[in-house]
């Protein structure tokens, strides 16, 4: 069932930060580089103790809103924090070590004038400038999937953060988008409960950039992560049937 959007909904990106002043300004500037201009970015700063908030400050654009965390949390509670914030009608996500290709908003806000479509995501780059033999590679060499594809993304995850826009009215019955007793892979947590009751559409095409580098969460936590992962699966109760071992995440 199709509905016609109203010319360019407000998209409310989401931006968390904690020290992260060594690539943020390039975030930043392909936020402000993007061909879709109803946008408000809602950075998050979780008590930086680096330059993270005068790098942030000098641009000059209403559209970025600043907002200082009372105290320090974890990476999950700080964008549940951070969502309650946001205005728009749809929500976007970007790390300080990320960047948006310019068209990801205009090619990818069209998707939801199927007004069962709640979430809709892309492929991207991954990029590791000290890899000498190959610094840039698509993530997903095969197409993504669309539809209640709760089933192939447990076989085959394909959903990075960077590249989700969610229609936020689909998020009133939760408390909290986010379990923060996950601060590695609350994402996933979230992407696949979410999977099991909205429509996924997605942009075969790269609509971002990940950049993989040495002082990423993910990385530093990477023990974290598979337990988590373990107890996330075992909480999923949606087919017993389904093949858990074949995940594929981000390197």
């Amino acid at each position: 069932m199709a509905n016609i959007l109203k010319e360019e909904p407000l998209v409310s990106i989401i931006m968390n930060c904690f020290n992260g002043e060594h690539y943020l300004d390039d975030a930043l500037k392909s936020v402000l580089d993007q061909t879709y201009k109803n946008w408000e970015l809602i950075f998050w700063d979780n008590k930086s103790a680096d330059n993270s908030r005068n790098i942030f400050k000098k641009f000059n654009d209403s559209r970025f809103k600043y907002f200082l965390s009372e105290k320090h949390t974890t990476l999950y509670e700080a964008r549940n924090s951070a969502i309650q914030k946001a205005q728009g009608e749809f929500l976007a996500f970007l790390d300080t070590d990320d960047i948006w290709l310019k068209d990801k908003l205009k090619k990818q806000i069209p998707l939801f004038e199927d007004n069962s479509v709640g979430l809709v995501y892309g492929n991207f780059w991954l990029f590791n400038k000290s890899n000498i033999i190959r610094k840039k590679r698509i993530f997903s060499k095969d197409k993504l999937e669309k539809g209640i594809i709760t089933e192939p993304l447990l076989k085959n995850y394909t959903v990075g953060l960077l590249t989700i826009v969610i229609r936020k009215k689909f998020l009133s019955n939760l408390k909290e988008v986010f379990n923060p007793k996950y601060d590695v892979i609350a994402d996933f947590d979230f992407v696949i409960k979410f999977s099991a009751n909205y429509k996924f559409n997605c942009i075969q095409d790269a609509v971002a950039i990940y950049r993989q580098h040495e002082k990423q969460l993910s990385k530093k936590l990477f023990n974290n992560q598979i337990e988590q992962l373990k107890d996330c699966v075992s909480n999923i109760k949606l087919n017993s049937k389904i093949n858990f071992l074949n995940l594929k995440f981000i390197e």
